[in-house]
C-alpha cells in the first residue's frame, strides 16, 4: 500500500525520473503549456511551483539554485524574469491541469499543464 507516500514513480528508477521531470519544468518555462500524461503533470506541477516559489525572489543565490536544478541557462532566465514575477502576489497554484483525451496507442489519459 502506498498511504502517505510522498510522490509518484512514474514508472522509471530515480535518475530516469530525475531527468524527466528537468526536461518537462524546461520545456514548460520554455512554451508555457504542454501536454502529457495525468500523471506526469501531476507530478510536474508539484516540481515546477516550487522553482517557482524559489525564482520569486530574484538575487544571484536563486539564479544559482535554479540553474542547479534546471541546468540551462534560457531556461532559468526566462523563468526568474519574465514568469516568476507574474506571481509575485500570488500564494502556490501558478500551474493548471486540463485533461483533454484518451490516447490511442494505450488508452491514457492525456492533460495540458500550463502556468495560470
Amino acid at each position: 500500500m502506498r498511504h502517505k507516500h510522498g510522490y509518484r514513480k512514474l514508472s522509471r528508477t530515480s535518475s530516469h525520473r530525475k531527468a524527466l521531470l528537468k526536461n518537462m519544468a524546461i520545456a514548460i518555462i520554455e512554451r508555457e503549456k504542454i501536454e502529457t500524461t495525468v500523471p506526469k503533470a501531476k507530478e510536474l506541477r508539484r516540481f515546477i511551483e516550487r522553482l517557482v516559489t524559489t525564482a520569486r525572489n530574484a538575487d544571484l543565490n536563486t539564479h544559482r539554485q535554479v540553474f542547479a536544478v534546471l541546468q540551462d541557462k534560457e531556461a532559468t532566465k526566462k523563468l526568474i524574469n519574465e514568469i516568476a514575477p507574474k506571481y509575485e502576489t500570488r500564494n502556490g497554484g501558478y500551474t493548471s491541469i486540463i485533461k483533454t483525451r484518451i490516447r490511442r496507442g494505450d488508452a491514457t489519459q492525456m492533460a495540458f499543464i500550463s502556468f495560470v
